[in-house]
């Protein structure tokens, strides 16, 4: 039919009706169409089949009748019977699956780490725009944020052990008193917190560890809604932070934001009633006077947590190490022995040194310490070592005279004293030439 007799049928249809005759009038046989089960079950099918066919595909292949019913059918089907065939088990489970969602009961019970590149760009040690990765671990129970640690650096298993770190312990920050060691520990299957160095913590700490489906979010809801919260109350008021890469710039540097993240968390997030909870996540930890288990020392705690580096061998003027040199005077004792040493990698202006599974010291880097140590501490530890050195020195060499007497009187030697004297046989004056006498 050509536009110009569609347009002129409209004009009379006003002509006699008004608009209500340029309504679309609806089928007469609307509802009352039939199909065949046979050829209802073949659309089906067909609708079924991976890769999808399209409606005008499935029309063709079944016909008049299905040029005209297979839009219906289709339509019909179940978005559950769809999405399985169109898109596979994974998907249908997470749009479909009945979920069964644990809630901690106390605090403590279940914590939950996670990682999450920010969108915002800083300022790194270069003044380079790059977007830092905010590492976190938050109470199930009460939403309280134990933990949260910042780097440029992807995540790692250091990096959960850091935030392990700060979450265990008690905080120095007035108001922030989410500590101890948690029942059960939620994470997802990144390799940082799958590594062996976690799970030996784990067991050490007595804690067990849980993993979320492999790349499903299922289960970790509360810590992904954190990140949302934080992204669209905190850092959309930063510098740094636009929804277009070219309004971008960066400003602040990681120590910057780090304390923007800290003041939000103290002085906003602990402090405001949860939405769920309906309380704020501090009072909520806090309540009945709960008593978290805690490790027996800090020291035990970094020995778990912290780093451990690859041996090396103390030298006359230290440790090298990362480029630096260490030093304290305990370690002149140690020279030539190979030693452990563990750090933290936000401070490396000093590292903990073990020999044998024993500590030492904590050897400092006096160019980054912005300490020193003095020269009269280097020089009396040395001549004491000296000392002590020379000392074992004669005593083994008292052992050895002693024991060496005690051979000769045993075997009955007689002393040089007592000895008969040797005859000396003249020396022999050889010939060189045939005349000599």
């Amino acid at each position: 039919m050509s536009p110009l007799r569609t347009a002129r049928r409209w004009v009379d249809r006003y002509r006699r009706e008004g608009l209500t005759g340029l309504a679309r009038k609806e089928r007469a046989d609307k509802d009352k169409r039939k199909l065949t089960p046979a050829l209802q079950q073949l659309i089906e099918g067909l609708a079924l089949r991976r890769p999808r066919l399209s409606t005008a595909t499935i029309h063709r292949q079944v016909a008049e009748a299905a040029r005209k019913l297979g839009h219906a059918v289709i339509g019909k089907l179940e978005p559950a019977l769809l999405t399985l065939a169109h898109e596979g088990s994974k998907a249908y489970s997470e749009a479909f699956d009945l979920v069964h969602r644990r809630e901690a009961d106390a605090p403590n019970a279940i914590w939950q780490a996670d990682h999450s590149e920010l969108d915002i760009l800083v300022k790194d040690a270069d003044g380079t725009a790059r977007r830092p990765w905010l590492t976190i671990i938050l109470d199930d129970y009460s939403r309280a944020v134990a933990a949260y640690f910042l780097s440029f650096a992807a995540p790692s298993a250091i990096q959960t052990a850091l935030a392990l770190r700060q979450a265990i312990w008690r905080k120095p920050q007035a108001g922030w008193h989410v500590c101890g060691i948690p029942q059960v520990l939620y994470t997802d299957h990144g390799s940082d917190f799958t590594s062996r160095h976690i799970e030996q913590v784990a067991a050490d700490l007595k804690i067990w560890l849980i993993f979320s489906g492999v790349a499903r979010l299922r289960g970790r809801g509360k810590i992904e809604r954190f990140f949302d919260s934080l992204s669209q109350v905190l850092l959309s008021r930063l510098p740094g932070y636009a929804r277009t890469q070219a309004d971008r710039k960066a400003v602040l540097t990681l120590p910057e934001l780090s304390g923007e993240i800290e003041t939000y968390l103290i002085g906003e997030y602990l402090v405001t009633p949860h939405s769920t909870t309906g309380q704020a996540p501090q009072a909520r930890w806090e309540a009945g006077g709960f008593l978290p288990q805690m490790p027996d020392s800090l020291e035990r705690l970094d020995l778990l947590l912290l780093t451990v580096a690859r041996t090396r061998r103390v030298q006359q003027d230290g440790i090298r190490f990362m480029g630096m040199r260490y030093i304290d005077p305990t370690l002149a004792a140690y020279v030539g022995e190979e030693v452990v040493l563990r750090y933290d990698p936000r401070d490396v202006a000093e590292i903990r040194v073990f020999h044998q599974g024993r500590f030492l010291c904590r050897a400092i880097c006096q160019e980054l310490a912005g300490a020193t140590v003095p020269l009269r501490d280097i020089v009396s530890a040395r001549n004491r070592r000296r000392r002590e050195l020379r000392q074992t020195l004669v005593d083994r060499q008292r052992v050895v005279d002693s024991l060496l007497e005690a051979k000769r009187w045993d075997a009955g030697e007689k002393t040089p004293a007592a000895e008969a004297p040797r005859s000396v046989p003249s020396a022999v004056k050889l010939k060189r030439y045939a005349c000599d006498e």
